[in-house]
């Protein structure tokens, strides 16, 4: 079924960044179809009793009017306010993103997108009802799942059913009674291994770091509370506290012009490998930790995975090897793009989609938002405390462009 009349925009995704880029460009008059299950990717690739890393202050979605944050969730649950030193639970913060988006875009589609083409004025989106439509714009909010990384050297044992990326299991209990190999030093892999410990597993975690990181408990709830000395020192920001993590908060249009190599550093290292203030003593001495690790290679050993290591311990057996090495960008793996489209798209660093400052493509009219636009616009892009910048700049660039094509 074809759709006869374009719309100006089309949303892909209906996580945090699609919602509110959805609900800036509705406040702007702007007509749009948003097409996702909300919050899809937090329920279907996030583990069961996960926790946040990001405070709740760092977890509002942003809204036009500013009145649906995360606080204002608990309020509505009639629930206590919280501050910094509150573990937010992923099934609170799914509530919540169902919350928003029943309140701010009650009109989300539970439709997937199929592929995207070219087309007379604008992009033709194929769906997974049999309907196609047309659409001036698209903002492509898809999220991190097309960009799992998992490095080469255990491919194999994906083919073989041995090993997966942590973005593929919402229920680590399924591993319970399995010693699995854990590959990774940030908060996923520390997080997914004390999961599976809790859960009944036996989790060996794999680090090429010398020492297992964490962060450092907030010294109140509210930044404003801390000694002035100390916020003068370390200034509070949405990543957290300190000078750096505050110029990346403040000042994401700067960091496009850092030369292509420190920005992709910065985009990968910042705020890790590391793990969240509250996991310490769930995780350290609980389970074997192989740090000052590295896998040199990998293979099937009847039914098994044995992992080749550089490092005291030369070689690892596991039922199952999880992966938790984080993503990398890559337009070329989305398939949702007709291969003309993913062409056309100009990249930098290995993949990433280069954009203006208004968050658009080489190709006019398609936009990238969320973990894609870190390359561009900083880390903040890899939190949900990025939404605010990420959609005040993108409904004011869509508007300014339907408008001037009026007046044309």
């Amino acid at each position: 079924m074809i759709s006869p009349s374009p719309v100006p925009v089309a949303v892909v995704g209906a996580g945090p960044y699609g919602l509110s880029v959805a609900a800036h460009l509705k406040a702007r008059g702007v007509a749009v179809r948003v097409l996702g299950v909300p919050m899809g990717s937090w329920r279907a690739r996030m583990p069961v009793g996960m926790f946040l890393k990001s405070t709740p202050r760092a977890s509002s979605i942003c809204d036009p009017g500013g009145r649906h944050g995360l606080n204002d969730f608990r309020a509505a649950e009639r629930r206590a306010w919280v501050g910094d030193r509150y573990a937010v639970p992923l099934d609170e913060f799914v509530r919540y993103g169902d919350w928003f988006q029943q309140r701010c875009v009650p009109e989300v589609e539970r439709a997937a997108v199929t592929l995207i083409e070219p087309a007379p004025h604008g992009f033709r989106l194929s769906l997974d009802t049999g309907e196609s439509f047309t659409a001036r714009t698209v903002v492509l909010a898809n999220g991190f799942p097309p960009y799992a990384r998992i490095p080469a050297e255990l491919r194999p044992l994906v083919a073989a059913g041995l090993a997966s990326h942590t973005s593929e299991h919402a229920d680590l209990a399924k591993f319970a009674g399995q010693r699995v190999a854990v590959i990774g030093a940030g908060q996923s892999a520390l997080e997914s291994a004390t999961l599976m410990h809790e859960a009944g597993s036996e989790p060996v975690l794999v680090a090429r770091t010398g020492h297992l990181l964490f962060g450092d408990p907030p010294d109140s709830d509210r930044p404003g509370d801390r000694p002035w000395p100390v916020r003068l020192a370390k200034p509070a920001s949405p990543l957290g506290p300190g000078w750096s993590f505050t110029a990346f908060s403040r000042a994401p249009q700067a960091f496009r012009y850092l030369p292509d190599r420190t920005r992709a550093d910065l985009v990968r290292t910042v705020l890790g490998p590391s793990g969240a203030w509250w996991l310490r003593e769930r995780t350290l001495g609980r389970f074997p930790q192989l740090t000052g690790h590295e896998v040199v290679s990998a293979e099937e050993v009847r039914g098994r995975a044995r992992l080749r290591l550089r490092g005291p311990t030369d070689t690892l057996e596991a039922d199952q090897v999880l992966v938790a090495t984080g993503y990398r960008v890559d337009v070329e793996r989305l398939d949702l793009l007709e291969p003309g489209l993913r062409r056309a798209l100009a990249r930098r660093n290995g993949g990433a989609p280069r954009l203006s400052p208004g968050f658009e493509s080489s190709v006019p009219g398609l936009y990238f938002t969320g973990l894609a636009a870190a390359d561009t616009f900083g880390p903040m892009m890899r939190f949900v405390c990025g939404t605010g910048f990420a959609a005040r700049t993108i409904s004011r660039s869509i508007a300014t462009a339907i408008a001037t094509a009026v007046r044309r």
